[in-house]
């Protein structure tokens, strides 16, 4: 490298150890001089010596740098040891970033400039994120602990080794696409369940409900339609939350299906567009109701990623798929809606993501869309069943109106695209 070259590396080395020793020097600003081992000017040498060193190993080869990259952390942790042990303090945070600013100030010179600059930003943001950080280990719960644990085994240990290829005589059953789905839904259920805890359980009914959309709009339908039922709240706060439940499932599973499949934006997007806007003017009058109201109620919600849900889910998906796949073949585009139909009472995702995953292949998008949009509508027919059944007619009467008419405007526009 060149003399220019190297000045612009050597310091970017000392500005990722000042930068670094900013945030370390700002935490211990009101220590006494001399109390601490290493502070802004500390840190930012260290930067500055990694990347000397690293300017040296072209020329005396990499046992050199090894050398003092070793000496250095036995000469750090030495001093860092003495000032621990003075203040009664175990932290072992500042040892391990004295030796990441050397390093990266090495890298900085002989590597990747990008890759070092970015790392140093990456450290001072963890290190500044130190009490947020501690705050949420003191909140977070062993159930959400061990949800967050299998959805992470499930991305990356499981379905790397699953194979990418159909092991059934119908070619329906792809491991590996089917366990990517399934991932798809239990990450997309585990985010509403962190958006519940991060803005708090007993901040409004109408974002818990929202957020609970994204695990089970179902499941939220019964739990405020009981709530209405024992007159634990006002029904136009209630209504709110229910409407709000649904639209959330709409467009729920309208990005779920455009995700796996973009050519069903275009024949999802008017008739759910529909039915999101009646459902909307819905929420709207609901809302303008429920002003005068005081009390607010909760939906209780649990932990989206046990283990048992993800099993359910994927033996579920798998079924829907061979149907599917069974009867397309059998009885064509036909059958598949007749499944579609029968299997949206129960649950939306597995015909979704099924059928989506056929569109532009055995089906036309035109079919599945179809299929998807035949699947919402039953689906929200059984929410609608819900409400009258758990949470009676005066509670139900004008949702399942507003449910009625969003599913007609959706039919609507669903015919208006065929004559367009």
């Amino acid at each position: 490298m060149d003399t220019f070259d190297l000045f612009q590396r050597l310091g970017l080395a000392l500005a990722i150890g000042l930068l670094i020793g900013l945030e370390r020097g700002w935490r211990e600003r009101d220590w006494a001089e001399g109390s601490r081992t290493a502070g802004i000017r500390t840190f930012a040498l260290i930067g500055l010596l990694g990347g000397l060193w690293g300017a040296m190993t072209p020329a005396l080869g990499p046992v050199p740098m090894a050398a003092a990259g070793l000496a250095f952390a036995v000469a750090f942790t030495l001093f860092q040891w003495r000032e621990t042990d003075a203040r009664k303090d175990y932290s072992v945070t500042s040892v391990i970033v004295g030796l990441v600013v050397f390093a990266l100030g090495a890298l900085a010179v002989i590597g990747n400039r990008t890759a070092a600059a970015g790392a140093g930003v990456a450290t001072v943001a963890l290190l500044a994120a130190r009490t947020e950080l501690h705050e949420f280990l003191r909140k977070l719960s062993w159930p959400e602990l061990r949800s967050a644990v299998v959805l992470l085994a499930m991305t990356f240990v499981m379905l790397p080794v699953l194979p990418n290829r159909p092991l059934d005589a119908w070619g329906a059953i792809n491991p590996y696409e089917l366990w990517l789905m399934t991932v798809l839904i239990a990450a997309l259920s585990f985010a509403g369940y962190v958006a519940v805890r991060l803005l708090g359980e007993h901040r409004g009914l109408l974002i818990s409900s929202a957020a609970g959309a994204f695990i089970s709009s179902t499941t939220v339908t019964l739990n405020t339609s009981r709530l209405a039922a024992e007159r634990h709240g006002p029904d136009a706060a209630l209504s709110v939350a229910v409407c709000s439940a649904w639209m959330i499932s709409l467009a729920r599973m309208t990005a779920i299906a455009v995700t796996v499949n973009p050519l069903l934006l275009n024949r999802l997007a008017p008739p759910i567009g529909a039915a999101l806007a009646v459902l909307a003017l819905a929420m709207f009058v609901f809302w303008r109701q429920s002003e005068t109201e005081d009390r607010r109620s909760d939906v209780p919600f649990a932990n989206p990623l046990d283990l048992a849900f993800v099993l359910r889910f994927g033996a579920l998906l798998s079924a829907v798929v061979v149907a599917v796949k069974l009867l397309s073949n059998a009885f064509g585009q036909a059958g598949v809606l007749t499944l579609a139909g029968v299997s949206g009472f129960v649950d939306v995702d597995p015909i979704t993501l099924s059928t989506a995953r056929l569109a532009g292949g055995s089906m036309t998008a035109e079919a599945a869309g179809q299929a998807i949009l035949l699947a919402g509508a039953a689906n929200m027919a059984t929410k609608m069943a819900v409400t009258v059944l758990v949470g009676g007619a005066r509670f139900a009467w004008k949702l399942t109106l507003a449910g009625t008419l969003a599913v007609a405007a959706g039919a609507l526009a669903f015919a208006a695209m065929g004559f367009a």
